[in-house]
């Protein structure tokens, strides 16, 4: 799978209803590409800024 367009310079999505963090770049792996699939269905994800997974977690998501 490749990345969504909508998210092509983001590597980490986080899922609100789970605090979990996604990381983008393993999209090869299916059962990510089918967790993210389904995040994006749900519309309860979040993008970080700066994008790295040091600020994932200052923000209480967990990998």
């Amino acid at each position: 799978m490749e990345k969504p367009t909508r998210f092509e310079h983001v590597r980490y999505l986080g899922d609100k209803r789970t605090q979990r963090v996604l990381d983008l770049d393993a999209l090869d792996d299916p059962a990510v590409a089918a967790q993210v699939q389904e995040l994006l269905a749900s519309e309860a994800f979040a993008t970080f800024g700066p994008d790295t997974l040091a600020e994932a977690r200052n923000r209480g998501y967990k990998p």
